[in-house]
């Protein structure tokens, strides 16, 4: 049997962390819930993140400069971007920098949840 996935939620809200943790786990996923980019940073090992759901503002490193570190190393998971400040310069600078998709809060469950599992099995 295949290892369950493991998402990462890195947002600096802890009622959208909770919240996100029961939507991943009710999919059948594994949850690892992060504060803030740098909490998810310092985790080892990393490895073991399969896709990601990232807020963009967020106090100390944005959801944007995060993607940006984690580019510039060779294993990077399929990253989710979930937020409120959805205007089109940060939707297009996180997409051209390779994230997956980029959603609104609040967020279609539905559609979250589908783009999960496509990531997953990008």
């Amino acid at each position: 049997m295949p290892p369950v996935p493991t998402i990462a939620v890195v947002d600096d809200d802890q009622a959208i962390r909770e919240a996100m943790d029961d939507l991943v786990k009710s999919c059948g996923y594994e949850c690892q819930v992060f504060a803030s980019a740098e909490e998810f940073l310092a985790f080892e090992p990393r490895s073991i993140i399969d896709c990601m759901l990232v807020d963009v503002k967020m106090p100390g490193l944005s959801g944007i400069e995060l993607q940006a570190e984690l580019n510039k190393h060779s294993q990077r998971p399929p990253m989710i971007f979930v937020t409120s400040y959805k205007d089109e310069r940060t939707r297009s600078a996180a997409m051209n920098a390779g994230a997956f998709a980029f959603l609104g809060k609040p967020v279609d469950i539905e559609k979250l949840i589908g783009c999960l599992e496509s990531a997953l099995g990008h």
